[in-house]
């Protein structure tokens, strides 16, 4: 979760960065006691050593496609690709620590999806393909943290609906990625990136610079190469902003577009998962696999967005296409630049830029918004608590904040729980919440971004997402440098952000937001910017 519009202002930039946020121990030290965890309880044994033989694969410029024709041709195996990305988190991701933990049987998975191919028992383009999941999301015969020691140990025998959903597609599930605690839920002067279970993940440009949150360690293993994809999830920001700071593609899906069953929740009104991948096909072809309705999540539509047999965007022309240009999300002047170069990219394509959209917010917005969210977490957090075995079931908010006072050395030595606490305390009764609700979706949606697509004819609306990565700082917290997340976060819209170009050498990105169930739509659009962008200059991934 992040909350760029209200915690911006809580908080002042600073410079230092903690010392025990950097050490590799700690980092090492968690991550041996998670895959011990694992272990014991799947009752796997732990990978034979590689020996001699190497599993560097060249993966640039490579995509979903392209890595299912090389396996079809029998050129590369999924065993292959997952000792290849096990191999570079064991080497490299000490420094980022962008993994909390890894599948111990990832490789014997991988080894059986390369037998069935070879018995001509494919399942698709994702088969065979390494895919690493958020740990807000459960995952079968790993522990679902959410960041937390509270969740340490907390491996419930099951998967999230959508990871089920990616193995019944052949994907290899790889292990999981370390988040912003809580999704970013727990105090409003949090580092995002920092668990108490992961310690702090760095930027993939600067490891020194925020990753962005929550699905912090997601956008930097995509960015870093570490998996093919990922899976993050957002209620406002945590998938578009980590992506954009990272340099990689993130969607996030209307509303009910993907079961939320088994994720870690803040928000039934806000809540979603999403791929974050390295390109606009890439992310198409997880949200075909994971979209469709569930009977354990009621919000579930039932709607495909892409269909089964359409998994990679056509990709249309931008001839006539009318992109609605919000420019006021992102104060920095080189981003502002950068924006116009890329519109007149987008104009040259043959795309009508239409100016003076505006999305505004009314007076108590940001506390209407931050409101339902604390309203909603205290319901939702019990209900998940209550679904688990052990001694967390039927533990509520006031037990973590317990929890939490009672490991203050491990849980709290940068910041409180100041988020848990308003939520624990917000005065509301039912019609206090039902208010701010009905207001702040009249705002977002049939005066927001639904009368601007319709009063200006647009396909979507075009923002830069964020500004570039600031500083890591464990004194102050985050301070994000603008963004363009919470109108189609709080409307519970299609948002994807593709990377546009470099500020100062870190990536920023470029978001399309449209309406409700407009998926389809706005990938191929994507696509198309994608392609633009790219034969103008910009690096392809």
């Amino acid at each position: 979760m992040l909350f760029e519009d209200w915690k911006t202002n809580l908080r002042d930039m600073g410079s230092a960065v903690s010392k025990e946020m950097q050490k590799a121990d700690e980092w090492l030290y968690r991550r041996v006691i998670l895959l011990v965890l694992a272990l014991a309880l799947t009752g796997c044994a732990p990978r034979e050593p590689a020996g001699q033989e190497s599993y560097v694969i060249e993966l640039e410029g490579k995509n979903i496609q392209s890595l299912a024709r090389e396996m079809g041709q029998g050129t590369l195996t999924s065993a292959a690709l997952v000792r290849h990305f096990i191999d570079r988190i064991e080497a490299e991701d000490g420094v980022y620590r962008s993994v909390i933990s890894l599948d111990p049987g990832a490789l014997a998975a991988a080894e059986r999806l390369d037998q069935a191919r070879d018995a001509g028992e494919v399942r698709g383009l994702l088969h065979g393909i390494p895919i690493l999941i958020k740990d807000n999301i459960e995952t079968l015969g790993l522990p679902t943290t959410a960041g937390s020691m509270a969740l340490a140990d907390s491996e419930t025998g099951r998967d999230a609906t959508i990871v089920a959903r990616l193995r019944e597609a052949g994907a290899v599930i790889l292990g999981k990625t370390n988040l912003s605690e809580w999704a970013n839920f727990r105090s409003d002067r949090s580092s995002s990136g920092w668990s108490a279970v992961g310690g702090q993940t760095g930027n993939a440009h600067d490891v020194t610079r925020s990753p962005c949150g929550s699905s912090s360690g997601s956008g930097v293993a995509v960015a870093l190469g570490f998996a093919v994809a990922a899976v993050g999830t957002e209620t406002n920001g945590s998938i578009v902003c980590p992506a954009s700071i990272n340099g990689v593609v993130g969607l996030k899906p209307t509303v009910g577009l993907l079961p939320r069953t088994h994720i870690v929740p803040i928000s039934p009104t806000q809540d979603t998962a999403g791929p974050m991948t390295r390109s606009v096909a890439d992310a198409a072809i997880l949200l075909a696999v994971m979209q469709g309705a569930d009977p354990a999540d009621e919000s579930t539509t039932g709607t495909s967005a892409v269909a089964a047999d359409h998994y990679l965007p056509a990709g249309t022309a931008l001839a006539g296409v009318r992109l609605g240009v919000i420019r006021t999300s992102v104060g920095h002047p080189r981003v502002q630049a950068l924006l116009e170069a890329r519109l007149q990219t987008l104009e040259d394509a043959g795309a009508e830029l239409v100016e003076d959209v505006v999305l505004e917010p009314y007076s108590t917005f940001r506390d209407d918004t931050y409101g339902i969210l604390l309203y909603e977490f205290r319901d939702a957090i019990r209900a998940y608590l209550s679904s688990l075995e052990g001694e967390r079931a039927g533990w509520t908010l006031e037990d973590l904040i317990a929890f939490n006072e009672a490991n203050a050395a491990a849980e709290q030595p940068h910041f409180g729980q100041e988020t848990f606490l308003a939520a624990r305390d917000l005065p509301w009764t039912t019609t206090d919440y039902a208010g701010a609700l009905t207001r702040v979706r009249q705002a977002t949606r049939d005066e927001g971004i639904d009368r601007a697509l319709a009063e200006h004819r647009l396909d979507a609306i075009v923002s830069p997402s964020n500004g570039p990565a600031w500083k890591i700082d464990p004194v102050n917290g985050d301070r994000g440098v603008g963004g363009f997340s919470t109108f189609p976060a709080v409307a519970g819209y299609p948002h994807i952000t593709l990377p546009m170009g470099r500020v100062h050498g870190l990536p920023v990105g470029l978001s399309l937001v449209s309406g409700a169930g407009s998926e389809r739509r706005l990938i191929e659009l994507a696509a198309s910017v994608e392609a633009a962008l790219e034969g103008a200059g910009l690096p392809a991934h």
